[in-house]
């Protein structure tokens, strides 16, 4: 059995995790620590940020004019400490944009939601952490049903669908219920149509995010009954991850979907659903607009686009929040992938499962 000196792991703690970042901006960036996370793909990184994107329909949406983007980058909030900031969803209330999105964090390596605000979508002011749990969240699908304020973000580190309802918006969010349960549901992404809700969500089945299935409820909380045709989409990377909100605009439905080829974060597609009921589903990619996103090939997101939230504004225009990275990062040197990862994930695992060992942070 094996037995630890609490001083002498505490001490550990306090120098190599500090080393061990240290070592990973020697490589340009941070690397993850043990991370699970889909922004590691064959031991490559990503590092999200977001920007905000304008247009005269959600199907062409270019850099917002006077915007500096990105607009929100892992360096906005320093006191927490984030690998990233990804997934962003907006929603305007009382004359304040509100933007809710993925916040990495560094130290444990699991996804928590932020938010941050702005007047003119131009400027943006990181606020706080609103939703934490003990496992991974992140892409905070956030929208309104009855003047009140809901999120369904993805946990599909519990094999659930699950539903949040903000009691005091937009600072503090509860638990409503679990709306899917039993498999890994990867983005799901809801929206209403013909007097019923609708919930689309990814699944990998093969170690690739190829497969979308399809949900259906009469009410919010539920019971949901998975479409006759579902899963609609199998063995295509290219298509099925969920990439945004699913807009309803009268009677056509536009559903962005993650080109996860050749790799994921790629770019973003647009399809349109031309046949929706509880019995039927087709769809087909919107011929000219699609890929809607991709990268640019240079500065922030150089390297690929993976997500977007639109909304129609005022004067008939959109404008619509969006994430990209920069480059595939290569792995670390041996010495530090050998090395030194693996003694900070001990010590993260430790510190993490004793925390009275390490007093005060």
């Amino acid at each position: 059995m094996l037995c630890f000196d609490k001083t002498a792991i505490a001490s550990i703690s306090r120098h190599i995790v500090p080393l061990t970042m240290f070592l990973g901006n020697s490589n340009r960036k941070l690397f993850p620590f043990g991370a699970t996370n889909p922004s590691v793909t064959s031991g490559y990184w990503r590092e999200w940020s977001i920007g905000i994107y304008a247009g005269v329909s959600p199907l062409e949406l270019s850099p917002m004019a006077k915007s500096v983007n990105p607009v929100l980058t892992r360096e906005a909030c320093p006191d927490i400490g984030a690998e990233f900031v990804a997934d962003p969803f907006m929603i305007k209330h009382h004359g304040i944009w509100h933007m809710f999105f993925e916040f990495m964090e560094r130290e444990t390596q699991r996804g928590k939601i932020a938010l941050a605000t702005s007047e003119d979508m131009r400027k943006w002011t990181f606020r706080q952490v609103v939703l934490e749990e003990p496992f991974h969240v992140s892409y905070p699908y956030v929208f309104t049903m009855d003047n009140e304020f809901y999120m369904i973000p993805e946990t599909c580190a519990v094999k659930a669908v699950r539903l949040y309802k903000a009691t005091d918006f937009p600072a503090k969010w509860s638990f409503v219920g679990t709306l899917l349960e039993g498999r890994e549901f990867a983005d799901p992404s809801v929206f209403y149509f013909n007097n019923r809700w609708w919930l689309f969500t990814g699944q990998r089945l093969s170690a690739v995010d190829d497969t979308l299935r399809l949900y259906h409820a009469e009410k919010l909380t539920g019971p949901w009954f998975e479409h006759p045709k579902s899963p609609i989409l199998e063995g295509n990377r290219r298509a099925a991850r969920p990439a945004g909100r699913v807009l309803v605009i009268g009677d056509r439905i536009i559903r962005y979907a993650q080109d996860c080829y050749p790799a994921y974060g790629a770019q973003v597609r647009a399809f349109e659903v031309v046949e929706l009921t509880t019995e039927n589903y087709s769809e087909i990619e919107i011929e000219g607009k699609s890929p809607i996103l991709a990268g640019s090939g240079r500065g922030w997101n150089a390297a690929g686009m993976h997500h977007v939230d639109a909304h129609r504004v005022d004067d008939g225009t959109w404008v619509a929040c969006v994430d990209g990275f920069p480059a595939f990062i290569p792995p670390g040197p041996s010495l530090h992938r050998r090395i030194v990862q693996p003694i900070a994930r001990f010590v993260n695992r430790i510190k993490y499962q004793y925390p009275s060992i390490f007093g005060p942070q």
